[in-house]
């Protein structure tokens, strides 16, 4: 679910639902022409669309981070304390062309780069990864 199709009521109604944050991040640099910009958002798009369609009435994608910058990890530890104290329990960074580690996004729950999760599991596993680890972050 998009953060945009909630009302106040609505969300009153099934936030203890919605338990898990989603955050796009696209990895832009502004060097990118429009043909190589709106290629990059189809690919977070597709990457995204492996949780936000088997998970749909659990989770939350929030407005995308477009463009990186030197201290992009630290801005998104940031944005995923702040969503944890505004009530959601879990909290995942998904990027397409971005490279994230978990490590430097500590308050994340769950990092997924699918740059470096081609090189892991080739792109033939990502999908099964994907599912496999969001499945992991709710037993927990």
């Amino acid at each position: 679910m998009k953060f945009s199709e909630m009302s106040q009521d609505s969300w009153a109604e099934l936030q203890l639902y919605l338990d898990t944050c989603l955050i796009p991040y696209t990895a832009l640099n502004g060097e990118q022409t429009p043909v190589e910009t709106t290629e990059a958002l189809e690919r977070l798009r597709d990457f995204l669309d492996l949780v936000e369609i088997p998970f749909k009435g659990r989770i939350m994608t929030y407005p995308a981070f477009h463009y990186g910058y030197p201290d992009m990890s630290m801005a998104l530890n940031t944005l995923c304390e702040q969503l944890k104290s505004s009530g959601f329990k879990y909290v995942v960074v998904m990027s397409s062309d971005g490279v994230l580690e978990k490590a430097k996004i500590p308050s994340a729950d769950l990092v997924l780069s699918r740059s470096i999760l081609t090189q892991e599991v080739g792109e033939d596993g990502i999908a099964r990864f994907v599912g496999e680890n969001i499945r992991e972050l709710w037993k927990r």
